[in-house]
């Protein structure tokens, strides 16, 4: 058996190893370093799959999601409703930007932010929601967008860990996760389902003038060279990254299905034990890329389960430990624990077994029957 890897970047490579270094190649033949010709084919590639107007490439993903709430013009001291259960960029951002972070539950099922959570957060002061498709799982997209069209309120989607995911409406339409809300941001740090060899992130918009806007802050405010019209940063996918991506973007439905087949295959193993509930999987609308293939313990020891995998040469994670409410910077008096038991549940449940598209049925058989091994 292969040496089993949470995430299996050298083996991918090697299938397309020849295209990646014919790209990376040209960058060097021709020394555009930045914002070269597979800068601009990379973004007009991207635009073409997601079907969104405006694909806007920068450094990377947490870059993406400010440049975003920048673009949106919010204010210091706006209210801006995020999940208490993902990673801290999220919040991080919002922070930064000196808006006011305000941080709900999650569903248990879909470990997504709370469609009831939301509504209950939402005060005068709030202008904005920033939904995360955790783990690969597109959020509940449509009832969403009517909680902000009601209210008037900016979306953020925060698609880090779910591009190529579709997002499925009550009238059987489709859309991709990222292309839904007024801007959307995501990451192509190496691990992601599209993932370049580096740094790397986009903002999505379907919105001309904020696109405008958006291409501006990238580049420190500039769209004629030394003419700074708005305040910018400076964050520009390098060409070389562009040049990985290109290359893998033909594959990114391909590394999706392999994603699936491979949850698949976990979910039934697990099907029925009494101390694990899997991830579902709709097979109908693909909202699931399985960035992550998380689970849950119940009534048993999560972190026994940890150390026995490790001692078996599995590699596993735990996404998230603590809650970001709990986190020092972010520590608030508004906060209530009780305001989180679903997240403060999710933490002391939660272990993400390896992922990727090199895992082949020894490897899931394997993993599936120590993880099982655990319980006996």
């Amino acid at each position: 058996m292969r040496k089993i890897q949470m995430v299996d970047l050298k083996s991918q490579y090697d299938k397309i190893a020849a295209t990646v270094n014919a790209s990376i190649q040209e960058v060097l033949d021709t020394t555009t370093y930045i914002n070269g010709p597979q800068v601009h084919a990379f973004q007009k590639n991207l635009e073409e799959y997601l079907g969104v107007k405006h694909v806007i490439p920068c450094a990377n993903g947490t870059d993406a999601l400010q440049i975003a709430m920048m673009g949106l013009g919010l204010k210091p001291g706006d209210e801006v409703i995020t999940a208490d259960f993902t990673f801290a960029a999220t919040v991080e951002v919002i922070a930064l930007l000196q808006l006011t972070p305000v941080l709900v539950d999650v569903d248990l099922v879909n470990m997504n932010i709370s469609i009831e959570a939301i509504k209950k957060a939402i005060t005068p002061k709030t202008k904005a929601i920033v939904p995360v498709h955790l783990f690969g799982r597109a959020a509940n997209m449509e009832a969403i967008m009517q909680i902000a069209n009601e209210h008037n309120l900016y979306v953020i989607e925060d698609n880090a860990q779910a591009i190529g995911a579709n997002c499925k409406f009550s009238d059987g339409t489709k859309k991709k996760a990222g292309t839904i809300g007024h801007v959307s941001s995501t990451s192509f740090f190496p691990s992601k389902n599209l993932g370049c060899y580096g740094d790397g992130g986009a903002i999505f918009t379907n919105d001309d003038e904020l696109a405008h806007t958006i291409r501006g802050i990238v580049n420190h405010g500039m769209y004629v060279r030394y003419h700074h019209d708005v305040v910018g940063v400076n964050s520009r996918l390098d060409s070389i990254q562009a040049a990985v991506l290109n290359a893998k973007l033909p594959f990114l439905d391909q590394y999706g299905a392999a994603r699936q087949d491979a949850a698949r295959k976990y979910s039934a193993a697990f099907e029925g034990h009494p101390n694990i509930v899997a991830p579902t999987i709709c097979d109908i609308c693909d909202c699931h890329v399985f960035h992550q293939y998380t689970l849950r313990i119940i009534n048993g020891d999560r972190d026994g389960l940890m150390q026995h995998l490790l001692d078996k040469g599995i590699p596993c994670a735990i996404y998230y430990p603590i809650p970001l409410h709990s986190q020092k910077a972010y520590l608030d008096p508004r906060y209530k624990e009780e305001d989180f038991p679903i997240t403060n549940q999710l933490v002391k449940e939660v272990i993400s077994l390896p992922m990727h598209t090199e895992l082949d049925d020894e490897q899931i058989a394997y993993i599936t029957n120590t993880v099982k091994e655990f319980f006996k």
